[in-house]
C-alpha cells in the first residue's frame, strides 16, 4: 500500500529568500516609449537641424538688418523659430523615418528660402510664407495621424491583450493550503491543480493522477498525459513527461507540483523574451515608396540642372546683350530660383498625408471585419503576401472535436443515453449558444455534444444516476469503466468507453462482427480520426470485475464505435481555393502527426492526388536539414507536420530570403518568434497574450476566411494607393513641366502659392481619400502576387502619367499664350482671339486658367477610379458613395474658392456660361477615357 506524502510547504520567510533569488512571476513586458521619452530622443536626435535652421534664420535676418530697418527684426526670427518647432514636432511623430517625408523637409527648407527672397527682395507680400507653412502642416498633419491612430489602435490591443496576474492559485504554505495571486508564486513554491485551471509556473509533478494537459499554447499539443511514473515517460515528448509548463492548462485529472521557474525563466518567458527581438525589416509598401521618393529625387535634381545648364548656355548663345557681371549674377540668381522652384514643385506635398489617410481609413474599416491591425502599414503588407503559414487547429478546424460518423449497434436509445453520460467527467459551457464548448476531455466532450445534437440533455441523466464505483481512464489501460445503479433502467450496469480494439478484446462478439468493426476502424484511422467504443453489461449480485485497478471480463456487449475529429471550417475550402488562385501558397504547419495533417489538407483543397513526399516533410527531417538543401524544397513544402516553434521561425525566414513576403498565423506562445519574423504576423483572439504581442495583426474569429479577407482588402488597398499616386503624379507632372518650358520660352507658372496649395494639399488629399474609399473587390483576387522588386509605378501607370501629363501641359500652355497674347474675357473669346503682343495675365485670365488646371484634374480622378478595373469609371457607383461625396466637396470647394476667394487666391468670379463650357470642355477628358476602357476591354 503507497504512503501518503505530505507536503509542509515553504514557510514565509523562505517564500521571501526565494523571491529575492529568483525573481516574481511575471513576465517582463517589452519596453515601450513614453510620450515624454519619444519627445525627448526627437528633440536630442534633431537639435543639429533645430540650431541649423536658427542659425540660418538668423543669418538671414543680420543680412537684412544690414540693408534696411523695419518689419523684419520680429518676423523673420519668428518665422524660424516656427519652422524649427515644427520640424521637431515631425520628427517626434516618426516623419523622419520615410524617404518621403525627407524629400518634403528638403522642400521646406528650399520654398522658406525662396518665400525669404521674394519677401525681402521681391516686394512680395506674407502669403510667401503660404506654402512653407503649408508643407510643414502637411508633414505634420500626416504624421500626426498615423501616429495617434496607431497609438489608439495599440491601446484597444493591450486592452484585448490584458493577462491577470491576480488569478487565485491553490498552494501548500506554512503546512496549510491556502490561496495565493499568481503573480506572488515563487520558486520552490508546491501549487495543487484541478480540472480547468491554468499552470501558474514551471513545475516538476510530485503526484498526479489520469493527468491529461493542454499544451496546445506552448508546444501546439491540444493533449499530453502526463506522469510520475518513469515506465510511462514519452520519450519523443517535447517537455519530460513530469513536467508541467506555465499557461498550459489541466483537461482531466489532478496533481501536486513544485515550482521549478518563475517569469521570464520559464519557457513561456523564453519564448516571450526571444520574441521580442525586432527583425527591422521594411514593409513592401515602404520599399516601393522608397523607391518612388528616389525616382522623385533623381528627375527634380536632373531637372533643375537641365534648367541652370541651359538657361545658362542660352544666355551666351541667344542673348541680345554685352556681357556684364552684375547682369549675369542677377540672371543667374533668377535661373536658381526657377530651379528651386522646380523642385519644390516636383514634390506631391500631399502624398504622405494621402498615403496615411488610405492606410487609416482600410485600418478602421478591417477592424469592422473581425480584424485588428496593431499597425497601418500591416494593413497593405497583407495584401503582398505570396505565402501564408497557416495552423491547423483553430484556424482550418474548429478546435472542437465533434462526432463525425458512428457504427452502433440496434441498442435501446435510453441505454445508449445513458452509457454516455454516465461513463464521462466532461461537460458543455451553454454561456454561447452559439457556440457550446466542451469543459474536459475533448473526447468525451463530443459524445455530449452529438446526444445535445439529437436533442438530449445529458445532465438531468447524470443526476438521476447512481455512480457506485469507477475505473478512471489511464495511459495504460486506454478504457474508462465506471458501475451505476441506473434510474432510468432499473438496473445495476457496468458501462465501459475506451479504445474499441481493447473493448473487442472485452467482447462476447463473432468473428466476422469484429473482422468487420476492424476493417471499419482501418478506414477511420485512415481519415485521422479518433475512435472511441462503448460497450456494457448487466451486473447480477455478486459479480465483481475490477481487479487491482483493471477490468476483469470478456463477456461485454460491445455497442459500436464512434468516429471523432475536429472538422474542418465550413468557410475555409473555399477560402483556401481562392487563395490558390490568386497565387498563394499555403503551408500548414503543425505539431500533429503527418496522417492527421494530410487529412485536412485533403479536406480543404490544399492537398491533392498529385502531391508527393516532396510536400510533405516532419519536424525530424526539416531539423535534420542544412539552409541549403531545404531553400529547394520550401516553396514546394504544403505540410510540415511535427513541427517545433523552431521549425516554423525557419520555415518563415527561408521564404523571406527567397524575396516572399511572408504571413504566418498562430494562437500558442510557442507561435511568437515565427509571428515575429514573419512579414505579418496573425495572431488569433483567443490566442495567448505573448502570441498577440508578437503579432502584427489579431483575427478575432480565428478564421482562416478572415485571413483571406484581410489579403482582399490589402490588395485593394495597394491598387487605391496606385490609383492616387498616379492622379497626384500627373498633377505635379504637368506643373513641373510648365515651369521648365516657361523656364526657356520667359514664361512664368500663373498658378499662385495659394492654388497650388489648393491642389496639392487639399485636393488632392481629398482625391486620396476618395479613391482609398474605393470598396474592395474579389478580382484583386485572381492576380497572382506582386513581386518585391517592383515598383509603385507599373507600366500601365508610367504612359498614363507622361502621356495624360504631357497633354494637359499641351493644352494648358495654350491656353496660357494666348491668354497672354490676346485680352480674354470670356471663353467665347477663345473662338476669336487675336495673338498680338504680350500684355501678361488679368485676374479673370488667370481665374479662367486656374479653373480649367483643376477641372481637367476632377475628370481625370474618374479614370483614375477606373484604372487597372477594364471597366467603366462608373461600374459600382451605388457602392461609392464616399468617393461621389468627396467629388462633390472638391468640385463645390472649386467654385467657393474662385467666387469667393478674392485675392487671398487672386481671382474673381467667372460668368455662369464660362462656368458651363468650363465643366463640358473638361468633362472630354472622362469621355476620353471612358472610349479608351470600351476599346481596351
Amino acid at each position: 500500500m503507497t504512503t501518503k506524502i505530505h507536503f509542509a510547504g515553504l514557510t514565509d520567510a523562505q517564500v521571501l529568500e526565494s523571491r529575492a533569488k529568483y525573481g516574481v512571476n511575471v513576465l517582463t513586458p517589452p519596453e515601450k516609449k513614453t510620450l515624454w521619452n519619444r519627445l525627448r530622443d526627437t528633440c536630442f536626435h534633431w537639435i543639429s537641424i533645430a540650431m541649423i535652421a536658427l542659425t540660418v534664420g538668423t543669418g538671414i535676418t543680420a543680412i537684412i538688418l544690414l540693408g534696411r530697418m523695419g518689419t523684419a527684426i520680429c518676423v523673420m526670427p519668428a518665422i524660424m523659430l516656427i519652422a524649427t518647432i515644427l520640424i521637431i514636432l515631425v520628427g517626434f511623430f516618426g516623419g523622419f523615418k520615410d524617404p518621403l517625408f525627407k524629400i518634403l523637409i528638403t522642400a521646406f527648407v528650399l520654398s522658406m528660402g525662396i518665400s525669404i527672397y521674394e519677401f525681402e527682395w521681391g516686394g512680395a507680400g506674407f502669403s510667401v510664407f503660404f506654402e512653407p507653412i503649408g508643407i510643414i502642416v502637411a508633414l505634420l498633419l500626416a504624421t500626426g495621424v498615423a501616429f495617434f491612430l496607431e497609438r489608439r489602435n495599440e491601446k484597444t490591443f493591450q486592452s484585448l491583450n490584458q493577462v491577470n496576474d491576480d488569478t487565485l492559485v491553490k498552494v501548500i504554505r506554512n503546512n496549510n493550503v491556502c490561496q495565493v495571486p499568481r503573480k506572488e508564486i515563487v520558486v520552490g513554491d508546491i501549487v495543487i491543480l484541478e480540472t480547468g485551471e491554468e499552470v501558474p509556473a514551471d513545475c516538476v509533478l510530485l503526484e498526479a493522477l489520469n493527468l491529461l494537459m493542454n499544451e496546445s499554447s506552448l508546444t501546439g499539443e491540444p493533449q499530453a498525459t502526463k506522469t510520475t511514473k518513469e515506465q510511462d515517460f514519452n520519450k519523443d515528448a517535447t517537455y519530460p513527461s513530469n513536467h508541467i509548463l506555465k499557461g498550459t492548462t489541466v483537461i482531466e485529472g489532478y496533481c501536486t507540483a513544485r515550482v521549478l521557474m518563475v517569469g521570464d525563466k520559464t519557457e513561456s518567458g523564453k519564448v516571450f523574451e526571444a520574441a521580442q527581438v525586432n527583425e527591422g525589416a521594411p514593409t513592401p509598401l515602404s520599399r516601393k515608396l522608397n523607391k518612388l521618393a528616389n525616382i522623385i529625387t533623381k528627375a527634380s535634381y536632373w531637372c533643375a540642372a537641365f534648367v541652370i545648364v541651359g538657361r545658362v548656355i542660352s544666355y551666351f548663345l541667344f542673348g541680345n546683350h554685352s556681357f556684364e557681371w552684375l547682369d549675369f549674377i542677377t540672371y543667374l540668381l533668377n535661373t536658381i530660383m526657377i530651379a528651386v522652384t522646380l523642385i519644390v514643385v516636383a514634390v506631391p506635398e500631399g502624398l504622405p498625408m494621402s498615403v496615411t489617410l488610405s492606410l487609416a481609413l482600410s485600418m478602421h474599416k478591417l477592424m469592422k471585419e473581425k480584424t485588428l491591425p496593431r499597425t497601418m502599414h500591416s494593413c497593405e503588407t497583407m495584401g503582398a503576401a505570396a505565402v501564408i503559414c497557416t495552423d491547423k487547429t483553430g484556424t482550418l478546424t474548429q478546435n472542437q472535436m465533434q462526432v463525425a460518423d458512428t457504427m452502433l449497434e440496434d441498442v435501446k436509445p435510453e441505454l445508449l443515453e445513458d452509457m454516455i453520460a454516465a461513463n464521462t467527467t466532461a461537460n458543455l459551457d451553454f454561456a454561447d449558444k452559439s457556440h457550446i464548448k466542451a469543459i474536459g476531455n475533448p473526447t468525451e466532450g463530443a459524445l455530449l455534444l452529438w446526444l445535445h445534437s439529437r436533442g438530449i440533455n445529458y445532465l438531468p441523466i447524470r443526476e438521476r444516476v447512481e455512480i457506485i464505483d469507477r475505473l478512471p481512464f489511464s495511459t495504460e489501460n486506454k478504457y474508462m469503466a465506471t458501475i451505476v445503479q441506473s434510474n432510468v433502467l432499473e438496473k445495476k450496469m457496468l458501462y465501459v468507453k475506451g479504445a474499441p480494439e481493447i473493448l473487442l478484446a472485452f467482447s462476447d462478439i463473432s468473428t466476422a462482427d469484429k473482422a468487420s468493426y476492424e476493417n471499419t476502424l482501418l478506414a477511420y484511422q485512415r481519415k485521422a480520426m479518433r475512435t472511441l467504443g462503448l460497450a456494457y453489461i448487466e451486473l447480477k449480485d455478486g459479480d465483481d470485475f475490477f481487479r487491482d485497478g483493471k477490468l476483469v471480463c470478456n463477456k461485454l456487449h460491445f455497442v459500436g464505435i464512434f468516429a471523432i475529429s475536429d472538422p474542418v471550417r465550413l468557410e475555409v475550402p473555399a477560402a483556401i481555393k481562392e487563395c490558390i488562385d490568386a497565387g498563394i501558397q499555403v503551408k500548414i504547419v503543425t505539431g500533429d502527426t503527418p496522417g492527421t495533417a494530410m487529412e485536412i489538407g485533403r479536406q480543404i483543397g490544399l492537398w491533392t492526388d498529385n502531391d508527393t513526399d516532396n510536400n510533405l516533410m516532419t519536424g525530424t527531417e526539416f531539423s535534420n536539414m542544412d539552409d541549403d538543401e531545404l531553400s529547394k524544397r520550401v516553396q514546394k513544402l504544403k505540410i510540415l507536420s511535427r513541427a517545433k516553434p523552431d521549425d516554423k521561425v525557419r520555415l518563415v525566414r527561408l521564404l523571406k530570403a527567397q524575396g516572399l513576403v511572408v504571413a504566418a498565423t498562430g494562437d500558442g506562445t510557442n507561435d511568437a518568434p515565427a509571428l515575429n519574423a514573419a512579414d505579418v504576423g496573425l495572431s488569433m483572439g483567443d490566442g495567448t497574450a505573448v502570441a498577440k504581442e508578437a503579432s502584427d495583426m489579431t483575427i478575432q474569429d480565428n478564421s482562416f476566411s478572415t485571413i483571406v479577407n484581410a489579403v482582399m482588402w490589402g490588395r485593394s488597398l495597394y491598387k487605391n494607393i496606385q490609383r492616387f499616386v498616379m492622379f497626384q503624379l500627373t498633377i505635379n507632372v504637368v506643373a513641373c513641366l510648365i515651369v521648365l518650358i516657361g523656364a526657356f520660352i520667359g514664361t512664368e507658372s500663373p498658378l499662385t502659392v495659394t492654388q497650388m496649395l489648393w491642389v496639392n494639399l487639399i485636393m488632392d488629399t481629398f482625391a486620396a481619400i476618395a479613391l482609398a474609399s474605393l470598396p474592395p473587390t474579389h478580382t484583386v483576387m485572381r492576380e497572382k502576387p506582386r513581386q518585391v522588386t517592383d515598383t509603385i509605378i507599373n507600366r500601365g501607370m508610367d504612359w498614363n502619367i507622361i502621356g495624360v501629363g504631357g497633354f494637359f501641359t499641351l493644352v494648358l500652355l495654350c491656353v496660357l499664350l494666348i491668354m497672354q497674347h490676346s485680352d480674354i474675357t470670356s471663353m467665347k473669346d477663345f473662338l476669336s482671339f487675336h495673338y498680338g503682343y504680350y500684355d501678361g495675365l488679368s485676374r479673370y485670365e488667370l481665374s479662367l486658367f486656374f479653373t480649367l488646371f483643376v477641372m481637367l484634374q476632377f475628370w481625370n480622378m474618374f479614370n483614375a477610379k477606373a484604372f487597372m478595373t477594364g471597366k467603366s469609371s462608373f461600374a459600382r457607383l451605388s457602392e461609392c458613395q464616399g468617393f461621389l461625396f468627396i467629388a462633390l466637396v472638391i468640385f463645390v470647394g472649386q467654385i467657393l474658392i474662385v467666387e469667393f476667394g478674392g485675392q487671398m487666391f487672386n481671382v474673381t468670379p467667372l460668368h455662369l456660361y464660362d462656368w458651363l463650357t468650363i465643366i463640358l470642355l473638361t468633362s472630354l477628358v472622362l469621355v476620353v477615357g471612358e472610349i479608351g476602357r470600351l476599346f481596351c476591354k
